[in-house]
C-alpha cells in the first residue's frame, strides 16, 4: 500500500520561503510521477508542480513558476517542494500526490495522495 506523508507546512511571512517534503513508502516509484497540488479555503484543489521519477522531467503551474522548485532524494524515496517569495494567495493546504502516469498529475489526476500540510502566507 502507497502511503505519503507531507511536512514541512507553517505560517510565514509574504515574501519568505518554505520547504515542504513528502515521504513516500510502499512502493518502488522509479516509473511514478509524483507531484503537488493545493487547495485553498473555498477554492477547487489545483495543480501545482510535478515530475516524472523516471525521466526527470518537471512541470509547474504557471501561478508559481520561477518561485516554487520540486525536487528529489532518490536514496529516500522523498520529494521536495521549495517554495520561494511567497505570496498570501499560496495560502492552501498542499498535498503530494503520486500515479503511474506523469501525464495524469499534470492534468490534475492522481491515484494516490498524502493528507495534507497547511501553509499559510501571511501579508
Amino acid at each position: 500500500q502507497v502511503q505519503l506523508v507531507e511536512s514541512g507546512g507553517g505560517l510565514v511571512q509574504a515574501g519568505g520561503s518554505l520547504r515542504l517534503s513528502c515521504a513516500a513508502s510502499g512502493r518502488t516509484f522509479s516509473s511514478y510521477g509524483m507531484g503537488w497540488f493545493r487547495q485553498a479555503p473555498q477554492k477547487e484543489r489545483e495543480f501545482v508542480s510535478a515530475f516524472s521519477w523516471s525521466g526527470g522531467s518537471t512541470f509547474y503551474a504557471d501561478s508559481v513558476k520561477g518561485r516554487f522548485t520540486i525536487s528529489r532524494d532518490n536514496a529516500k524515496n522523498t520529494i521536495y517542494l521549495q517554495m520561494n517569495s511567497l505570496k498570501p494567495e499560496d495560502t492552501a493546504v498542499y498535498y503530494c500526490a503520486a500515479d503511474s502516469s506523469y501525464s495524469a498529475l499534470v492534468n490534475g489526476r492522481a491515484n494516490y495522495w498524502g493528507k495534507g500540510t497547511l501553509v499559510t502566507v501571511s501579508s
